[in-house]
Parts: structure tokens; C-alpha cells; sequence
């Protein structure tokens, strides 16, 4: 299998599981974070069920040289580097996340049906990415 059909079934593969799950919903999103007012936990479910097969196929990774098609280096330390540029991009990841109710991913699966305020965000999203590429320390 070529990487690049690799690349888009797995794209393909993510895209639908979005989809299904409410992920490129932003009200069902902000839903899930607003665990003070009218919380909705369904998303939690989602994440489990990310979050477990990855745990898996993680430690299977672990044990090879590269990857199965070889497109994907794997992290040469397993343990990550708890710094405050870590810190600081999870919390401006979190802030984006809340305020918007999308990520880059629903973003970019919603960009069909979501309207001018997904395109705005996906907009905003690949200004930022290029600003940090000319700053990045």
C-alpha cells in the first residue's frame, strides 16, 4: 500500500469517526467542557474509545524499528519534555478549544457544512501555524 493511500484512508477513516461522534458539532464540544453548567459527557466516551486502541497500538509501536509503511518516525524518548513551551501551547490548545468548540481536525471536516465560522477558525488556524513557523524559538 502506498503512503499516500495509507494517508488518505486513515485521513478518511478520521474524518468519518468525527463525523459520527458530534466532534465537528462546536455546541456539543462546548457541551462536553462546560462541566459547571449543562454538561454533556458523551464526548468522554469518544475520547475513551480514542484513547484506548491508541494506548495499544502505541505499545506495539514501541517495539519496531519504524513504522508499518514507514511514514511516521517514532519518538526516540518515551518520555516527554514537560516544559513551560508544552504547557503554554496545551493551554492556548485548551482556551482555542473551549471558546470555539473545534480543533484543527473537526475544523477541517467540517469545512463543507460549517459554514463562515469554521472557515474563519480553520482561517485564524493556518495564520497562526504560519507565524509560528518564522518564530519558532
Amino acid at each position: 500500500m502506498s503512503r499516500l493511500l495509507a494517508a488518505a484512508l486513515a485521513g478518511g477513516l478520521f474524518g468519518a469517526g468525527l463525523l459520527v461522534s458530534g466532534m465537528t458539532d462546536p455546541a456539543k464540544v462546548q457541551g462536553f467542557l462546560d462541566i459547571f453548567g449543562n454538561w454533556d459527557p458523551t464526548l468522554a466516551f469518544v475520547m475513551g474509545g480514542a484513547i484506548l486502541p491508541m494506548l495499544a497500538a502505541w505499545r506495539i509501536a514501541a517495539r519496531r524499528r519504524i513504522s508499518v509503511i514507514d511514514a511516521m518516525p517514532l519518538p526516540e524518548r518515551p518520555d516527554p519534555v514537560i516544559d513551560r513551551r508544552l504547557l503554554g501551547g496545551a493551554a492556548l490548545f485548551g482556551v482555542g478549544w473551549g471558546l470555539s468548540g473545534l480543533c484543527p481536525g473537526p475544523a477541517m471536516a467540517s469545512l463543507g457544512f460549517g459554514g463562515l465560522p469554521v472557515w474563519a477558525f480553520f482561517l485564524a488556524m493556518l495564520v497562526g501555524m504560519a507565524i509560528y513557523g518564522r518564530v519558532k524559538a
